[in-house]
């Protein structure tokens, strides 16, 4: 399948989870991620998920973090120059949804991406070999593009990986892991 038809299929198959569901797979995943090789690690990139797409809840993974010690990293997008600015989440950061219902810090002390260790990614649906598809804007491949080589990429995603994604190009980052909630995918 290409990458607009795996938008479709995973975008209904998302929506026909209930709220229920959507916790109790985004609370497994977290309980996952506690197995990936990743804690010597200190600065860790997370998205906040868009609750009406019914995306992975990172709340648990937040928590998890936030309990190592880890330095917590949320970004802010730029619709015009598919640009995403990192912030250090703290205590005294606020948070606001943008036109899109994409939860976003409001201002706060920036990072710069090569300093950030480990990426949770977002993403609609991935394949067996690292490939993934978001919402087709193409933020992560820029940002994580922008990102050190040795940079941890890790997809969260309800559903197990497709056989192939048709329609890679040569700009796509590919995935480290992706986390499920009955499996880790090492690529």
């Amino acid at each position: 399948m290409n990458k607009t038809e795996l938008r479709q299929k995973y975008k209904a198959f998302r929506n026909s989870l209930s709220k229920n569901e959507v916790e109790e797979m985004s609370l497994a995943i977290a309980n996952k991620i506690l197995i990936l090789p990743i804690w010597e690690n200190s600065y860790f990139h997370i998205f906040l998920p868009i609750t009406e797409h019914k995306e992975v809840n990172t709340e648990f993974i937040l928590h998890l973090l936030s309990g190592k010690d880890k330095e917590i990293i949320v970004s802010k997008a730029d619709f015009e120059t598919r640009n995403m600015t990192h912030f250090l989440l703290t205590d005294n950061t606020k948070i606001k949804k943008n036109n899109y219902n994409i939860p976003e810090p409001v201002d706060g002390i920036e990072v710069p991406s090569p300093k950030i260790d480990v990426v949770f990614v977002p993403l609609l649906a991935y394949d067996k070999k690292g490939h993934r598809v978001g919402y087709g804007k193409g933020f992560y491949d820029k940002f994580l593009s922008q990102c050190k080589p040795d940079v941890i990429k890790i997809g969260l995603s309800f559903f197990e990986p497709e056989e192939i994604i048709a329609d890679i190009f040569e700009g796509d980052v590919q995935l480290d892991y992706c986390v499920t909630p009955n499996e880790v995918h090492s690529f």
